[in-house]
């Protein structure tokens, strides 16, 4: 006898989910070491979507708002660290990773903050 099959409709896929990740830069970019813009056309040629590149289509969408911000939007599943990942990547491909990090704020929000330099002549002159 051969074994029965349930046949369901839809194979536990939910409804779609959409998530909002914003990435500041506003720090370096007020000073002029980060460029926004190829960092967001960067995003665009990187972001993986079923596991090719550059397939971003209606699914994902990157937009630069207000000073040194950019927004992601994905109507599928994509992860934060995964746009960590990228930032860091691209802040070693420009030579900035020995000056800034990326540290999450709060869910969704990624932001690149100067790495705190300690001032050693301070340390030097009282001994």
């Amino acid at each position: 006898m051969a074994p029965v099959t349930k046949k369901s409709g839809a194979k536990g896929k939910g409804p779609k989910t959409t998530k909002k990740f914003v990435i500041n830069a506003s720090q370096p970019a007020s000073d002029k070491i980060f460029d926004v813009s190829a960092f967001e056309k960067f995003l665009n040629e990187k972001i993986k979507v079923d596991g090719r590149v550059g397939n971003l289509g209606d699914t994902i969408k990157i937009s630069q708002s207000g000073d040194g911000k950019i927004e992601i939007t994905a109507h599928n599943e994509l992860s934060g660290r995964y746009l960590k990942y990228l930032t860091k990547k691209f802040l070693k491909k420009m030579q900035l990773r020995d000056w800034l990090r990326v540290v999450s704020t709060s869910k969704g929000v990624y932001e690149l903050k100067f790495f705190n330099v300690v001032n050693d002549e301070a340390d030097e002159d009282d001994e």
